[in-house]
């Protein structure tokens, strides 16, 4: 009789330069990443949505375009290669630490001159087209919130117009949708929210606002 053996099963061993397939959850591109690098940029997107505060998709394009961290990456692999510089075999001895890693960084600038310049022309590319993007975005924002303005105040007129006739007011009725410009896609709990709030406002304007006074001229 032979002595019955345990299979031990082992789970193979996760290489650490492991990477994840990343789809993109607005443009459906895939992203191929280390897992610390896809929880970074994760969070870096998550940072400019909400500094940028975009509505809508063509605004959501727009920023996810310009939170794109190539210009970040751009810095440091310029970063990094000057680094590698450093680790590189020491025949640099001035007896003087700091000396020692400044002439190496200058020896990386002699040798990578013409990518490093390469890779200063990608930085400038893509800053500009950063800069491009904000200022779409800026007017896309300022004319999304001069609509909303006007559509706000328009129908707030028409709902003092209905209080004053002894009417009732109703905003899908009253100010039917085709009024409503159809690429920002504001609805109408959005507006009828803000016309609550004018109407509010100006009711306590009206009786708890002191009246300005007018200088009177010397005589």
């Amino acid at each position: 009789m032979f002595a019955e053996t345990e299979t031990i099963e082992t789970k193979p061993q996760r290489d650490p330069r492991t990477f994840n397939a990343y789809r993109h959850g607005l443009t459906g591109q895939v992203r191929i990443m280390t897992p610390e690098d896809q929880a970074a940029y994760e969070a870096h997107c998550q940072g400019m949505v909400q500094s940028l505060a975009p509505v809508g998709h063509f605004e959501s394009t727009l920023v996810h375009s310009i939170a794109d961290w190539r210009l970040n990456l751009a810095a440091v692999i310029d970063n990094n290669t000057f680094t590698r510089g450093l680790n590189q075999p020491d025949d640099i001895h001035t007896q003087h630490p700091e000396a020692d890693a400044a002439l190496a960084q200058a020896r990386v600038w002699l040798t990578d001159s013409h990518k490093l310049g390469l890779l200063t022309l990608y930085e400038g590319r893509i800053q500009r087209k950063i800069e491009k993007n904000l200022g779409i975005l800026r007017q896309q924002q300022q004319a999304r919130q001069a609509a909303l303005e006007k559509a706000v105040h328009e129908a707030t007129l028409l709902a003092q117009l209905a209080a004053a006739n002894g009417e009732s007011f109703d905003i899908e009725r009253d100010y039917p949708r085709e009024f409503l410009l159809p690429q920002f896609a504001f609805s109408y709990p959005e507006i009828a929210s803000r016309i609550a709030f004018n109407l509010r406002l100006a009711d306590a304007k009206k009786r708890f606002e002191a009246p300005k006074k007018g200088f009177r001229k010397a005589a």
